[in-house]
């Protein structure tokens, strides 16, 4: 059924309405453009707006990328052999990038100091390190910001909506999406 609806197999895939969109960036600037009154693409400057973009871009092309070779080792290595040792060089990039988003978040609540699109992206990514094995339990302001996000009622009801069948665990435990 979901290949009916977008034949590559990707995700994620909004489908609103007759429109379908793939690609998490557009969808969460349509998402935001959906509702300017919230002010999930910044303070609505082309400023502010150029920082939420950049945060985007940011988790989208690095981070998320740098996963890759974690999730799907093949696409990388012919010899699946040595997956784990691509496991491992990976995590250590995919820490590093943690540590400058942890900085980020030193003196803000939010990757840009209010809450945007781009925060439940990074919650997402966040996510993903317990599962994949990438320890940032040291990094206090992701921890605290992780926390932030899984307390809020309507993530909860995100995640519970997405993930039905199983009983929520915390955000150290949650495994990788």
């Amino acid at each position: 059924a979901y290949l009916a609806l977008n034949p590559a197999g990707t995700v994620p895939l909004l489908h609103h309405g007759d429109f379908l969109l793939t690609e998490t960036v557009a969808i969460l600037g349509y998402l935001a453009d959906l509702h300017p009154v919230a002010r999930l693409l910044g303070d609505g400057s082309a400023r502010g707006r150029a920082d939420v973009t950049r945060w985007l871009a940011f988790l989208n092309s690095d981070v998320h990328k740098a996963f890759k070779p974690i999730f799907t080792p093949a696409r990388f290595l012919a010899d699946r052999a040595l997956a784990p040792a691509l496991a491992t060089t990976a995590r250590g990039h995919v820490r590093a990038l943690f540590e400058r988003l942890d900085a980020q978040l030193a003196e803000r609540s939010w990757l840009i100091g209010q809450r945007s699109v781009a925060d439940p992206y990074l919650f997402v990514l966040l996510r993903w390190t317990a599962g994949t094995k990438v320890d940032v339990h040291d990094l206090s302001n992701l921890r605290r910001f992780g926390e932030r996000m899984h307390d809020d009622d309507a993530v909860q009801r995100a995640i519970a909506q997405e993930e039905p069948t199983r009983d929520e665990p915390g955000i150290a435990d949650a495994p990788a999406v």
